[in-house]
């Protein structure tokens, strides 16, 4: 069974294409095939992050391509332990086609009222429109280290009726670095960032893994 994770936005710039291509990482260094359906065939975010990669030599090798449409992308799925579908921000046909094809759709978030609202707008349509809301998480991204601000906009999330995953990936140079280097975020130079990175990623394995095990019960 092919695990399918579905990143989508209502806006861009909020950590998609990084929270895809960190759990494309993870799973390769747990053994998993692995492909990220880059979806943005304008910017291509993910695709020219694995031609950095390649050409620094980065292990492990990640397989990522572009795709037009869903339907293309999961044609593939059947080859790979676990499919990426790293959407366009503001598609609201391809979001819906993401959300229906994957077992978990994560929406990431900063912590701010201009990045919860569109988020949790997404999430509502998506529910408007048949996608369980047990199969959607939101992932704390770019974060300003406040513990107040952090428990606030999970508050914010919760109270909406979504599940916030475990740990955050802040905002650090170091980051940046990792990702022009055709790294990922659980990848950089500093211990304390990649622990904090693969603590959030863990929590996405986790909550995927407890949802298909529902689906065979």
């Amino acid at each position: 069974m092919t695990y399918i994770i579905g990143m989508v936005s209502q806006k861009g710039g909020v950590g998609k294409s990084t929270l895809a291509r960190m759990m494309a990482r993870e799973f390769v260094a747990g053994s998993l095939t692995t492909k990220i359906a880059d979806l943005d065939t304008q910017q291509q975010t993910c695709a020219h992050w694995a031609g950095r990669r390649a050409e620094n030599g980065v292990t492990p090798e990640m397989q990522v391509q572009s795709f037009a449409s869903v339907k293309t992308a999961l044609e593939d799925a059947p080859r790979f332990d676990a499919l990426i579908l790293d959407g366009k921000p503001n598609a609201s046909e391809q979001t819906l086609d993401i959300a229906k094809a994957a077992d978990l759709v994560v929406i990431p978030t900063g912590q701010t009222v201009d990045d919860l609202h569109p988020g949790v707008v997404l999430a509502h349509s998506l529910r408007k429109k048949g996608i369980s809301p047990e199969k959607i998480a939101f992932a704390m991204f770019k974060t300003t280290g406040s513990e107040r601000e952090n428990v606030a906009a999970r508050q914010y999330l919760s109270e909406a009726g979504y599940l916030v995953l475990n740990g955050e990936v802040s905002v650090s140079t170091a980051y940046g670095s990792a990702s022009d280097m055709g790294k990922a975020i659980t990848e950089t130079s500093f211990r304390s960032l990649n622990d904090r990175a693969a603590k959030l990623a863990q929590s996405v394995i986790d909550k995927m893994a407890e949802l298909q095990e529902r689906q065979v019960a």
